[in-house]
Order: structure tokens, then C-alpha cells, then sequence
């Protein structure tokens, strides 16, 4: 993202046009890196957000609304206490450095002082700093005296800028032409000699002028009051970047700045959100599948060991049998198989210590026990593989998200069953019922079709049709269940084909050429009580061979 001092000047420029004036009304850090200012000025409230993280690090103004931990963190409270309902005087760029300042007028029931709040947006260096008068109030990021660090940022200290970089600042004529030697330079040759310019505003200066650049040329670009504010796009059509300024005809324009920065960072946020939120339910239930996986594969080992159960059995009738040739003290003997079709002798191997009836009663017991472990171990596999079933098919929801809505009841759902543990709460808050979010939805020749994004959708989906309506899900494969509405109307073939190709693509069988789906009546659709989120049996059903299809010009949302 192009955070040099060169964008953010022009950010600075229109952060002051929109701010000075306005009061601040609510803070709150929604990440650990993040600075929410909630700012009521004269054309409206306005979101000032502040993010001093390596990726993301950036000043500029939001409008969606992001969750906040239980607990405010430490420079947080610092904040509220010396900046509630402070004004805005002033917001400038620090020199040609990538640091703005907001200056603001603060009140208290006795005083009223000056305060500055200094955001340095530095890459993974960034930073926010609060001073009074020069002298450091708090510091998000903090140093101390034993880290031997260049710059001292702790309470009491003073506030000092970070060291320069040996580099030449665009706006010094004479430094810029011995720098070039009246050659022209390309793109990296100016991001790493010349202060405050990133790699991609090099490019577009390069691009700008048809090729490299002179020393002249970089200082009309940087000094030129001209912007072109636009989003670029990538080959599939995602959002790479923002821009002041850019040659590039595919781009989304914008009257200012600040717009095309709230939109590129709302974006970056959504896609960040929902990879975030799909990575971590993705590890935890993997872990549970590997639990399960491990269980059931310990299961069938110990039944292997059962599987000699009936030949204990059979020794210890042979004992029976032969008890008048055995005598106490004997270690084994052969004996023939009586039960075998062809003749055959079998050596058993008995305890010198207990007398043959006793041998016997040994082999019993280790049978009957045998047995036992035998009809407990089927359980528990039957239950461990219709647990990995259910688990799998979590998976298979996960792996069809598409966006963060797809993925707020599968949370909640492990959360149910104890995988994830339950988020704190805040003190005195009122208990919110789960989030939930509607149906995917189409709409083919006028019939309505819905489909469920994750198991308790699913199950709500069954509750929804009526008998009548037309259920779909794909044979043999772990799927997102589909239903069409009928309406008291004759379902055309044409609109059960494009339900069943919409339930094909939001499935494990998505990446096959042709997939069954099942469809059947909602009235022979059953939940079995106790069976797990979305588990159903039916019957009278009829099937249709498709290629999966999201049919994205129908969607309805």
C-alpha cells in the first residue's frame, strides 16, 4: 500500500478539511494495533481510524462497524482519559515524513491544556504517540532504557522524530540533480534514494512521464497539487491498491482520497475477516478430525485383537472335552478339532498352576470378555464414524464459504459442541441472541430457491419448505441442502435442473464434471431425533445428473 510521504500528504491535507472542529466523542481500539476516533464535526460524524500494524498500518476514514474486545487496552484508557471530547485544531503532515500529527484543545473541570497525538505510519516501525507540550504522555508501542533502542518512547520522555535515512528529500533541487547526475532513473533507483517515496508512487511517476525520470521530473510530480484518487484492480478483478495518482485506465476513480481509501480498507478488512475467521475454524476442526481419526483407527485395532475371540472359545471347549487326558502341572497339549471339516490338531497352551477345569474357566472368561469389549467397541466405532461424518461435513461447509456470513453459524455451532470456546462477555451486557444470516437465494422462471450455508441452516431450511416444496441434496457427497418453493405450482424441470446444479456447486463435488442430486417432496424429508445438525433421512425420491453451477446472475444475495 503506498503510505509514503508522498500519499500521505495529500490524506493529511483532506483529514484536516474534514476534522478541524470536530469533537471527539467515542474511542475505542477494535484490534490491538487499531485506533477507532468516533469525531463529530460540522458536515456529520466521522470515523477516524488509525492502524499502526505491518500490513496494514494507515491513516484514514472508515463506515463499518467493527466488534470491540470485553476490555479496552491500556492506551486505550490513556486516551479516553486526556482525549474525551477533545476538538480537533489541526491535522498536518510531520515535515516530508510518513508521521501525521492531530493537535486537539483538551478540557477537564479545571484546566484545559494542548495535547498532540502523533501517527506514524512506518510499515512494521508504525506507531501512535500522545504528547503534551513535547513530552510523552503514552505510547501504543513503548521502549525502555534497557532495550537500548534509537528512539526513547515511554511516559515522561521526550518526543523526538525517528532518525533520518541518509536519503534525499524531493523538494532539494540542487541534492536531487548530483543524486541523478543529470541521468534518468528508474523506479527502484528513486524509492531507495529519495525520502518519502514508496515503490509503486515511483512507478507511476515513471508511468507518467513514458519511462524513467529526471531529477526535475521527480520534483514536479511531488510538488504538483494534482490528484487522480482510484482503486486498481488485479487480472481477476480484486482490488491491489489505492492511489493519489495513476495512469492505470482500469482503475475505479475518485473524487478524493479519503474515499478510495475507505473503500479499498473496507475491503481489505472483509476479505481479511472472513480468511481470518476461515483459517482458524478450518485448524480447529481438523484437530477434531485428526482426534477422531486417531480414536476410531485405536477402535479398530483393539476389534482386530477381538477377532481371535471365537478360537479362545474353542479351546476352552477342547479343555472340556479332553479333561480326563490333562493333568495339573502340564504347560500344553495338542487336541483334535471336532468343529474343523477336515482333521486338524490344535496345540493349546495351558497354566501349570490350575487344574484342567480351571484352564477351562480361563479361556471362558478371556471369550466372555472378549465379547463384551467386542459389542462396546462397535458402539463406539458407530459412533466415532458417524462423529468424523458429521465433522466432515462442517468441513465441507467451511470449504464452500464465500464470505463471513457463510461462516457466523458454523462458528456458533462449534461453539455447541464445545470445539471453540464461547467469546467473553462484557460485564453487565446484555446476552445477545447467536447471529444468524439469511438463506443463499435465487430466483429461476419465478420460482424461489433457497440455500442453506452451513448444518443449522440446513436444519432450519427443512423447517422452512412445506410438504409440498421440493428439497434437494446431493447423492453420496457431504452438501448445503436446497429447496424450491412451489407455491401450490407445478415445478418446471428447467428450474429443478438449475436448483440442483446450484446444490452441486456448494458441495464437496463441486470440482466434477457431473454430480447426482437427489430431490424429493419436503414431506418425505425426516430428521431422525438426536441426529446431528443436518442429518436427514428420505425417501421417494428421484435423482438428475448436473455440473455444478453457482448461477450467480440469479442470486439474490
Amino acid at each position: 500500500m503506498p503510505q509514503d510521504a508522498y500519499t500521505l500528504r495529500y490524506v493529511a491535507a483532506e483529514l484536516k478539511d474534514v476534522l478541524v472542529g470536530g469533537k471527539i466523542s467515542k474511542i475505542n481500539m477494535p484490534a490491538k494495533d487499531e485506533l477507532s476516533l468516533i469525531i463529530y464535526t460540522r458536515s456529520g460524524s466521522v470515523k477516524l481510524e488509525i492502524s499502526s500494524s505491518a500490513k496494514n498500518n494507515r491513516i484514514s476514514v472508515a463506515v463499518r462497524e467493527k466488534p470491540n474486545p470485553a476490555n479496552a487496552p491500556n492506551f486505550c484508557m490513556l486516551l479516553r482519559k486526556h482525549l474525551q471530547n477533545a476538538l480537533v485544531t489541526d491535522v498536518r503532515q510531520v515535515l516530508f515524513e510518513r508521521i501525521v500529527a492531530i493537535d486537539f484543545d483538551c478540557f477537564s473541570e479545571f484546566s484545559s491544556t494542548k495535547m498532540t497525538l502523533y501517527c506514524e505510519i512506518m510499515g512494521k516501525y508504525s506507531n501512535m504517540v500522545l504528547t503534551e507540550k513535547g513530552v510523552i504522555l503514552g505510547a501504543l508501542k513503548q521502549t525502555t532504557l534497557e532495550e537500548n533502542a534509537k528512539r526513547i518512547l515511554f511516559s515522561g520522555a521526550k518526543y523526538t522524530l525517528p532518525p533520518p535515512q541518509g536519503k534525499v528529500s524531493p523538494f532539494d533541487g540542487e541534492g536531487l540533480e548530483r543524486l541523478f547526475c543529470s541521468i534518468a532513473r528508474d523506479e527502484k533507483f528513486i524509492c531507495d534514494n529519495v525520502e518519502g517515496i514508496a515503490y509503486s508512487t515511483a512507478a507511476e511517476m515513471c508511468a507518467h512521464y513514458g519511462g524513467k525520470v529526471t531529477a526535475g521530473e521527480v520534483a514536479e510530480y511531488v510538488g504538483s497539487d494534482e490528484t487522480a484518487p482510484c482503486i486498481t484492480y488485479n487480472d481477476r478483478g480484486e482490488p491491489c491498491d489505492f492511489r493519489a495518482r495513476s495512469c492505470d485506465r482500469g482503475a475505479k476513480r475518485y473524487p478524493d482520497i479519503l474515499s478510495a481509501q475507505r473503500d479499498y480498507y473496507d475491503y481489505v478488512y472483509v476479505k481479511t475477516t472472513f480468511e481470518d475467521a476461515k483459517r482458524r475454524l478450518t485448524t480447529t476442526l481438523h484437530s477434531a478430525v485428526k482426534k477422531a481419526e486417531k480414536r476410531l483407527a485405536q477402535t479398530n485395532t483393539k476389534l482386530m485383537e477381538c477377532e481371535a475371540s471365537e478360537d479362545v472359545k474353542l479351546k476352552g471347549e477342547l479343555i472340556t472335552a479332553n479333561i480326563y487326558r490333562i493333568q495339573r502341572g502340564m504347560t500344553g497339549f495338542e487336541a483334535d478339532d471336532y468343529y474343523s471339516e477336515e482333521p486338524r490338531k490344535i496345540k493349546i497352551e495351558l497354566d501349570r498352576q490350575l487344574s484342567p477345569a480351571q484352564n477351562a474357566q480361563k479361556y471362558y472368561k478371556k471369550y466372555a470378555k472378549m465379547k463384551r469389549t467386542v459389542e462396546f467397541l462397535s458402539v463406539q466405532k458407530a459412533e466415532t464414524e458417524e462423529r468424523l461424518d458429521y465433522l466432515n461435513s462442517i468441513d465441507a461447509n467451511i470449504c464452500a464459504a464465500e464470505c463471513i456470513e457463510d461462516l457466523l453459524e458454523t462458528e456458533n455451532e462449534l461453539i455447541a459442541d464445545g470445539m471453540i470456546k464461547r467469546p467473553p462477555e462484557r460485564k453487565g451486557a446484555k446476552k445477545r441472541a447467536p447471529e444468524t444470516a439469511p438463506f443463499r437465494e435465487y430466483e429461476f422462471d419465478g420460482f424461489k430457491v433457497i440455500v442453506g450455508r452451513n448444518n443449522m441452516q440446513n436444519d432450519r431450511l427443512i423447517r422452512t419448505l412445506s410438504s409440498d416444496d421440493i428439497w434437494l441434496h446431493v447423492n453420496r457427497f457431504h452438501s448445503s441442502h436446497a429447496g424450491i418453493i412451489a407455491d401450490g405450482r407445478d415445478i418446471p424441470d428447467e428450474v429443478i435442473l438449475k436448483a440442483a446444479q446450484v446444490c452441486a456447486y456448494y458441495s464437496e463435488a463441486r470440482g466434477r464434471d457431473k454430480v447426482t442430486v437427489d430431490y424429493a417432496p419436503r414431506k418425505y424429508v425426516k430428521k431422525p431425533p438426536k441426529a446431528h445438525s443436518g442429518f436427514v433421512t428420505y425417501t421417494d425420491y428421484s435423482n438428475i445428473i448436473v455440473c455444478p453451477d453457482a448461477h450467480r446472475e440469479s442470486a439474490k444475495n
